[in-house]
């Protein structure tokens, strides 16, 4: 796990800081004390864990900007000058990339060759992560995790699209960013994170499981479940960011060392699927609440999917610290906060807090 001091004073950059996974970041590097800067659209959801939590005033400044727009996106690194950038920025959706095939691979694809493009040009940058998906592998459904050195592929538009991704970041990676070159011709190591299925409380995506039953509880109807024996990586979404923030250290410290593709996901024990999943916060939930499985066809998932993380521990001190109990509890805990209208920064803060001195 990264070394807390390590990022006092830092300048990070985080692309799609607006989203779930980017608000959470945005407060997580804040309670670590780093200048914050962040580029994205306007939050995706409303409400919006962003604006609930107020993450938009822990930031040095909020760019208000598309990933597609090369120009501006350019602009705003070379103003900034960051020393980490984290591109998270996506549509992250696999049934909306069914209905946008298009946007999804202009936003998934060419938004990272966008910002990648753009560092070439900015000399401040250390450190820098393509923060893709578990799906971004060719899924055989074979029931042992996949490795770093697995063939890409992806089934669904979305999936393919951050194959593609991965696949620009090596491309940019052997082309611009050469661990051979390290230190001569450039001072960048560029790495790849790949993260199973995050959960956690303030997320309001549609088409999401743990969304979709939040949504349900609070009016008060039945959870209506697809895909009930789907397995995923469930993991609380500050597993990988601080998976991210580790890998981020040892790039900055360390050069093309880590620069490279890594897994960050659950234990195997918590690959459960989805009715156990939902059967398990109805109980935590109470007051009646319950689900049913939605009978009607449904698009392309993959039914098992499960991500090999023994880089990630071997090699940068990195380990999964709340199992997924723990996990469905604190959503469990910050929704009926939520609900009981209370201040949510400061409960996103106390459960960072406990996450991190877990």
């Amino acid at each position: 796990m990264f070394d807390r001091e390590f990022f006092i004073g830092k300048k990070v950059f985080i692309t799609g800081h607006t989203g779930f996974k980017g608000s959470w970041l945005c407060m997580l590097l804040s309670y670590l004390r780093a200048d914050v800067y962040g580029y994205a659209l306007e939050p995706p959801t409303n409400p919006a864990l962003f604006n609930i939590a107020g993450a938009g005033s822990l930031l040095k400044k909020s760019i208000i900007g598309d990933i597609r727009d090369y120009k501006l996106l350019r602009e705003s690194l070379m103003q900034v000058k960051p020393e980490i950038v984290i591109h998270m920025a996506a549509q992250p959706l696999v049934r909306e990339s069914y209905l946008r095939p298009v946007e999804t691979y202009e936003i998934n694809v060419m938004g990272t060759v966008h910002l990648l493009e753009a560092l070439r040009h900015v000399d401040s940058v250390k450190a820098a992560i393509n923060v893709t998906t578990d799906k971004c592998y060719e899924n055989k459904e074979w029931h042992w995790g996949y490795r770093e050195n697995e063939p890409m592929g992806g089934y669904d538009p979305y999936s393919n699209s951050k194959s593609c991704s991965e696949l620009v970041t090596a491309s940019f990676r052997n082309s611009y960013f050469n661990p051979a070159d390290y230190g001569v011709k450039h001072h960048l190591a560029l790495a790849s994170a790949r993260a199973g299925n995050v959960i956690g409380g303030g997320d309001w995506a549609d088409d999401r499981l743990i969304p979709d039953f939040i949504r349900s509880i609070v009016n008060r109807q039945t959870v209506r479940i697809r895909s009930p024996y789907a397995i995923r990586p469930w993991q609380h979404v500050l597993e990988p960011l601080a998976g991210y923030l580790t890998l981020a250290a040892l790039l900055y410290r360390d050069g093309c060392r880590y620069a490279a593709g890594w897994n960050f996901g659950p234990e195997d024990s918590d690959a459960q699927n989805v009715e156990w999943i939902t059967g398990t916060i109805c109980r935590m939930w109470g007051d009646g609440a319950a689900y049913e499985i939605d009978t009607h066809p449904q698009p392309h998932e993959a039914n098992y999917l499960k991500l090999d993380c023994s880089n990630a521990k071997t090699l940068l001190g990195w380990y999964p610290k709340w199992n997924i109990q723990t996990a469905l509890g604190s959503i469990v805990d910050w929704t009926k906060e939520y609900i009981a209208g209370k201040d949510m920064k400061s409960v996103c803060m106390q459960q960072i807090e406990k996450y991190l001195n877990s």
